[in-house]
């Protein structure tokens, strides 16, 4: 089969407590070397077998603060333990350890990371679901779908950035 591909995942949610909250979207960038390729599950397609079959030939998840958010979310809804089955690093302790502190979108800040859509952050991507599935409001789907997609784009350019900065901080 080859070298397995890394994951950067990000979900998407109807709010921040699994027990009544849902999954809105799985974001996923699935990259090996000089490649990749972002996989998006949305409303009925965040299921178990879709999401093990996105991840079938992954070694590595990333994500940003999954440890206490995303992966429980997508043990308690989905019923799947993904550290079951890959590994997982967390960037946001690697942030830690280079004394780089906040949410996410502070850290793009502190790093350099660009982002078209500064506006919007967790309670915008709830506001544009409910609008999607009220309304059937389909630039709120794409609008919620391209933050998903910057934020899982940018774990991986965080992975790079912090790859670099701890390097910078060591040598002498």
């Amino acid at each position: 089969m080859g070298q397995l591909f890394d994951a950067y995942l990000d979900i998407e949610t109807t709010g921040l407590c699994s027990f009544y909250d849902e999954i809105t979207v799985v974001g996923i960038c699935l990259a090996n070397g000089s490649e990749h390729e972002l996989v998006q599950l949305v409303g009925a397609d965040v299921t178990r077998s879709n999401l093990l079959r996105t991840l079938r030939f992954v070694g590595t998840i990333y994500t940003y603060n999954g440890s206490r958010f995303d992966l429980p979310f997508i043990r308690f809804r989905l019923g799947v333990n993904l550290r079951e089955h890959f590994r997982h690093h967390d960037l946001m302790h690697d942030c830690w350890k280079n004394d780089l502190y906040g949410g996410f979108k502070a850290i793009e800040r502190q790093l350099g990371i660009p982002r078209r859509l500064r506006d919007i952050g967790g309670a915008e991507a709830v506001i544009l679901w409910w609008r999607y599935q009220i309304h059937n409001d389909r630039k709120a789907l794409d609008l919620l779908l391209e933050y998903n997609k910057e934020d899982v784009v940018n774990l991986m350019a965080l992975r790079q950035k912090l790859e670099r900065f701890s390097k910078s901080r060591y040598c002498y």
